[in-house]
């Protein structure tokens, strides 16, 4: 639930006040708990942003207005698909930073190109002062690296997902192991982004 989520992220900041936590999902939770209730909610939770995936530019001024009130960044998405006309509106507005889904289709199942997103990028870049992120089709160390020589972060999801999975298959598995498993693959992956970068 929200209010389950939201605790998550108060237990959280009781360990680390400094990593940045983004909300990322669907707005029907947010309108079912209440705009402003959840704005608030969240800013005291220790949320930092929230980027909401079925929300356009055009649609979102019922969660951006409360959202940069309670001090939370909203942050939108740009897809191959987002030409040089669209790219204004999704900018307009847009705080904390970009969100550039590399590939059509369901994350997880293609491998980045990076020289399209490397373009992509730049005109992106062109246009905005914000951060931008990679998401979608970053698997491996190598696609972590590859992606931070162009852009600000590299967001890695399904892999987690697959290597949560893989291990739950596992017999005798404990949950701590498959905590551990998760923890370096991240490792590894921000290792390669961060040495990239160097």
């Amino acid at each position: 639930t929200m209010a389950k989520t939201l605790q998550m992220v108060r237990e959280f900041r009781k360990q680390d006040a400094a990593t940045p936590v983004v909300l990322m999902g669907y707005y029907n939770p947010i309108y079912s708990y209440g705009v402003d209730r959840f704005s608030t909610d969240a800013q005291t939770a220790g949320v930092d942003g929230l980027i909401i995936v079925d929300l356009p530019p055009e649609e979102d001024a019922e969660l951006r207005v409360p959202a940069r009130t309670a001090g939370l960044d909203l942050i939108r998405l740009a897809t191959p698909t987002t030409d040089k006309e669209r790219l204004p509106a999704v900018l307009n507005g847009a705080t904390g930073f970009l969100y550039y889904v590399s590939i059509m289709g369901v994350t997880g199942t293609k491998t980045i190109a990076t020289d399209e997103v490397g373009a992509a990028v730049a005109r992106i870049r062109a246009m905005t002062d914000l951060p931008i992120a990679v998401g979608f089709g970053i698997k491996t160390e190598e696609d972590a690296s590859k992606v931070a020589k162009i852009a600000d972060a590299a967001v890695v999801g399904s892999a987690l997902v697959a290597e949560i999975s893989q291990f739950a298959r596992a017999d005798g598995k404990s949950v701590a192991g498959a905590v551990k498993a998760v923890l370096d693959l991240c490792r590894r992956l921000a290792g390669a982004a961060h040495n990239a970068r160097v």
